[in-house]
């Protein structure tokens, strides 16, 4: 039996919004949104790929928060597991994997088409941010 590989996401929070980031490719998947990330290498902690992938696919440093309680199954094989992000620098720009990027306020998380096993994740960091703001 082989190892189950993760794939990081980022719910990367800025000024009370979240980072939807539409995908370009696949086929099968383009034209849908989904919190930025991808694979975990060897060697890797999570919270280590997560930079470099929000480094490579958007062009922005990231501070990886909390990870969002669950995992979700992409296809054999392979999990979701999400962390709420800081911006630290840059300005997220769709760089590789993605044709378009949109700052959602809570509330406005339902007008983009989120990819399915994004949307607990979605949710959740939604719901933080609201906590966050509540806070602030």
């Amino acid at each position: 039996m082989s190892a189950v590989r993760v794939v990081v996401g980022g719910a990367v929070l800025d000024r009370g919004r979240l980072l939807a980031a539409r995908r370009s490719a696949p086929p099968e998947l383009a034209g849908r949104w989904e919190l930025p990330g991808g694979k975990v290498e060897d060697g890797e902690t999570p919270e280590q790929a997560l930079v470099r992938e929000l480094r490579e696919e958007l062009g922005v440093a990231v501070e990886p928060l909390a990870r969002i309680p669950g995992e979700w199954p992409l296809k054999p094989g392979l999990v979701l597991q999400v962390w709420t992000v800081r911006l630290v620098s840059g300005t997220p720009r769709p760089l590789q994997d993605h044709d378009a990027l949109r700052w959602l306020p809570p509330g406005d998380e339902d007008t983009v088409d989120w990819l399915d096993q994004d949307r607990p994740a979605v949710a959740e960091a939604m719901t933080r941010l609201v906590k966050q703001g509540a806070l602030g």
